[in-house]
């Protein structure tokens, strides 16, 4: 680690764990000596136990390994404030796949918040650069899909009316597709604690993914559970991006690592996007605009368009 030191200070913009993650991993593929002070300032509660974090943290760095790795992380896999595990596996992966570069996302076992105890084992493969993604033609909703889950305790009912509340839902504004949403209860060996969720896929013509998903929460009736899934959902894809609101902060660290320049279309621009932009910029010396869509078809909408010149990272060990 050569060159000064940069400090990062945590309570800024977002103020929670993103600064930590996009920044630390950065430092780590850059060489950069780095310290963070006021760390997640802006929570109440200790956080950056869940899986999916872990990975958001690791990924970039083994991408530019020496060797292929493997990544067994665990805490929760389904908790509060962070992407669900499956948002992950059907979301995020076949989205952040574009950039040229494949994983396996091996699910060992579920953990539900408070308790965590879940386990994910990822594999991936280094890449010598990452090619720049465009993601701004949105196509047209072709298909509608879910689970519905519940674990532990849970009767079997409660993954039943989860589903069924979503369906009904979605169908007031979306009548002319088949919603899929199967109801699951996962077995002991599968799910540690109690727990109940469900997330909603939507997929396009163009192969965009949006999401919706909601975790249950003690003394909350399972149709609110599943009404709430439906109507994320339906908000992404009222705002006319091609991406949903919790992929575009997961792509910034990418396409600012990528060769060339990206462009994603998005909703309203999040806070934790702005933040993970910002980290991106001061360390890895990208170049981002971000700017309102000029497309006729987005006048009337929140529509922006993320572009990047990416700093066309390319692995020494390949």
């Amino acid at each position: 680690m050569a060159g000064p030191r940069v400090e990062v200070d945590g309570s800024i913009m977002e103020g929670g764990g993103q600064i930590l993650r996009v920044s630390t991993a950065l430092s780590c593929l850059l060489g950069l000596p780095l310290r963070v002070q006021k760390i997640r300032a802006g929570r109440s509660t200790p956080g950056l136990r869940s899986v999916c974090l872990l990975m958001q943290v690791s990924m970039p760095c083994a991408l530019f390994a020496a060797c292929p790795s493997e990544l067994r992380l665990k805490g929760g896999t389904n908790a509060e404030m962070a992407p669900q595990i499956d948002y992950t596996a059907m979301v995020f992966k076949p989205i952040v796949e574009k950039f040229g570069f494949t994983f396996n996302c091996d699910i060992k076992m579920r953990g539900y918040y408070p308790k965590g105890g879940g386990e994910v084992i990822i594999r991936m493969s280094p890449v010598k650069q990452l090619n720049p993604i465009n993601l701004t033609d949105r196509g047209s909703v072709t298909k509608i899909y879910g689970r519905a889950f519940v674990a532990g305790v849970l009767p079997f009912k409660v993954a039943k009316d989860m589903a069924a509340a979503a369906v009904r839902c979605i169908r007031k504004e979306i009548r002319d597709l088949y919603v899929n949403i199967q109801p699951v209860q996962e077995t002991k060996d599968q799910a540690f604690g109690n727990g109940n969720g469900i997330i909603i896929i939507a997929e396009t013509s163009t192969g965009c993914l949006f999401a919706g998903s909601s975790l249950g929460k003690r003394g909350v009736n399972a149709d609110k559970v599943g009404i709430e899934a439906a109507e994320m959902l339906l908000a992404n894809l009222r705002h006319g991006g091609a991406v949903d609101e919790y992929l575009q902060d997961q792509l910034i660290i990418f396409m600012a690592l990528a060769s060339g320049i990206s462009r994603i279309k998005t909703g309203p621009v999040t806070l934790h996007t702005q933040t993970a932009i910002h980290f991106a910029e001061q360390l890895a010396k990208a170049k981002f605009t971000v700017k309102k869509s000029e497309d006729e078809e987005d006048a009337s909408k929140d529509t922006y368009i993320i572009e990047c010149q990416g700093i066309g990272m390319t692995n020494p060990n390949l």
